[in-house]
């Protein structure tokens, strides 16, 4: 029996100069949280964003759980904004004007992948909105985020 929407709230960051990023994932199914995280090398913050929302989904066909649809809450508008932007880069062919790739375009396959066979909805929140916002995971997601960045900094 399917689980009717699951909710997601997902971030990503990078540390510029050192291009070493983290992901990280809260995945509500009925009450039950889980989260889900990682870091990465030679990255970007893009990448980190979209890395979030493809290994959160990628949980729940994993898991093999049932739903209606996914709602994942991202303050990233560069993934948001894939959705507006998709049939033009799959014209495109994953180039730019210029001809050359276009960034992410690995990332931006499976996620277009995702939103083919998935019933998948990108929700643009706030970033960096106060603790006093009530239930406010998105902060949370940003916090767990932080935290893996400051402990793969201090490891580099």
């Amino acid at each position: 029996m399917p689980l009717n929407t699951i909710r997601i709230y997902t971030d990503g960051s990078c540390h510029t100069q050192l291009k070493c990023g983290a992901w990280a994932a809260i995945i509500y199914l009925n009450n039950d949280e889980h989260i889900i995280n990682g870091i990465a090398e030679n990255t970007t913050h893009n990448r980190m964003e979209l890395q979030a929302i493809i290994n959160a989904v990628e949980y729940l066909i994993c898991k093999a759980i049932s739903f209606d649809k996914i709602e994942v809450f991202t303050d990233s508008q560069y993934a948001v904004n894939l959705t507006t932007r998709k049939q033009r880069i799959l014209d495109n062919n994953y180039f730019t004007k210029k001809g050359s790739v276009l960034q992410n375009s690995d990332l931006l396959k499976v996620l277009f992948n995702l939103f083919d066979t998935m019933p998948l909805k990108l929700i643009k929140v706030a970033a960096h909105q106060p603790e006093s916002i009530k239930n406010n995971q998105n902060r949370r997601v940003d916090l767990m985020v932080r935290a893996l960045m400051r402990e793969t900094v201090l490891n580099n």
